[in-house]
């Protein structure tokens, strides 16, 4: 058996959530294996609507074994106010769920630097959700982080001092007014809580599943296009958003990648700064944003709204070795007469090109666009490819040529039953 991972091929809110509820069944297993709380992925089905943050989506399926990964950056508080709120589905979350020893805390002295940082910035501020994501990482990758393993430590209280204390210096230096007092009661009451659960080596976890034969699925959080490498820098996550992101982010061999799904909207979204090239800043983007709901499910921010992007979207198809694709929201543009797709770039010295330029900040491009005709219908009810409107289906081809792979997964609402399946998802 494989890996399958499952991951945004935009700058995030691609509806990755829903994509993993609904593909649960067919897998034993759902594990995150990067980001945090900065995460928000939402679930809507039976009537309900619940959004994650750290938990994976398989969570929702009693049968799924569910793994928060050593790549992901776990708040203590968060996780206890995320399990207090799926009490009423009655899950039995003490049996499947396991956190990776090799997670990594967030203090909330880290969320205090993340403020701290971007209150710095001034006008140059990437647009952090302030979860305290970044300031993790960074202890991290310095080597002096604190890690879920931590918490069962007997010295973990001295190892949470010396940590805070260095934290509290640079809060000094940045001139930073805080009171840690009702937070850090609130970290350890959320400790000890944590404690009720399984923490495990999630590689062995993992890795024995695959000796077992079973079907895993990896979950990534935020997009592609925020990846830390390969993203808009320094307008990006902290992690490692592609596929090799589950390599690391869960112990397991790059042989055992199995298919990679890679989901993107029916048009484009952003939130926070950094650049956007086929953003509307105009009635059109106003409309966008309020048919698609758009608005951070983790921040509440409006999200930037714009047409599709093709050559953003066949970059981080390269990256990631997409299989399949899964298209998302698509009854978002059904009040649009008119579908614009930007298909390359045009650069400041009248170079057409379909490669992403080094750096889209600097570099300022110009999208060429192809128009084709909207289908300005609704899509309720229709479930089978043959049933959309003939605008829809002639949409879907010309980008199943243009990107060279089909698109599998096609979602016409929110609820998990509101979506067409062909090729090897049907």
């Amino acid at each position: 058996m494989a890996v399958d991972v499952l991951l945004g091929l935009q700058w995030g809110d691609e509806g990755k959530g829903k994509i993993v509820d609904v593909l649960a069944p067919k897998y034993q297993v759902v594990a995150r294996f990067q980001g945090g709380p900065n995460a928000g992925h939402t679930l809507e089905f039976d009537g309900f609507k619940h959004v994650l943050h750290q938990i994976p989506s398989g969570i929702f399926r009693q049968e799924v074994q569910n793994i928060i990964g050593n790549g992901v950056v776990l708040d203590p508080i968060i996780f206890k106010k995320e399990i207090e709120g799926l009490a009423k589905y009655n899950l039995d979350l003490k049996k499947n769920l396991e956190v990776s020893k090799k997670a990594s805390i967030i203090l909330p002295t880290h969320r205090l630097l993340d403020a701290a940082y971007e209150k710095a910035k001034g006008d140059a501020k990437i647009g952090s959700t302030l979860k305290g994501i970044g300031p993790t990482y960074t202890d991290k990758i310095s080597r002096q982080g604190l890690r879920v393993g931590d918490m069962i430590s007997p010295n973990f209280k001295a190892k949470y001092d010396g940590l805070v204390a260095r934290h509290k210096g640079i809060l000094d230096v940045y001139q930073f007014e805080y009171d840690l007092t009702e937070a850090e009661k609130e970290f350890f009451e959320a400790v000890e809580f944590m404690k009720q659960f399984a923490l495990v080596d999630s590689e062995y976890s993992v890795n024995n599943a695959l000796d077992a034969g079973k079907t895993i699925l990896a979950e990534g959080a935020q997009g592609s296009l925020l990846d830390v490498d390969f993203g808009s820098y320094p307008f990006v996550t902290s992690s490692n958003t592609v596929t090799a992101g589950a390599c690391t982010g869960l112990g397991i061999a790059p042989k055992n990648i199995g298919e990679v799904y890679g989901i993107f909207k029916a048009y484009a979204t952003r939130v926070g700064s950094g650049p956007f090239p086929t953003e509307l800043l105009d009635e059109v983007g106003e409309r966008m944003r309020q048919e698609g709901r758009e608005f951070g499910s983790t921040t509440g921010r409006p999200r930037r709204c714009g047409w599709i992007d093709l050559p953003a979207l066949k970059y981080a198809m390269m990256i990631n070795g997409v299989t399949q694709l899964v298209m998302m929201k698509v009854d978002v543009l059904n009040i649009f007469e008119e579908i614009n797709i930007c298909t390359a770039y045009k650069l400041q010295d009248g170079t057409i090109t379909q490669n992403l330029p080094y750096d889209l900040t600097d570099e300022k491009v110009e999208p060429v666009y192809e128009t084709l005709k909207g289908w300005n219908t609704s899509l309720e009810g229709l479930r089978t490819f043959e049933s959309l409107p003939a605008e829809l289906t002639a949409y879907i081809k010309f980008l199943e040529e243009k990107l060279g792979l089909p698109i599998n997964f096609i979602s016409t609402g929110p609820d998990r039953d509101e979506c067409v399946l062909r090729g090897a998802l049907a």
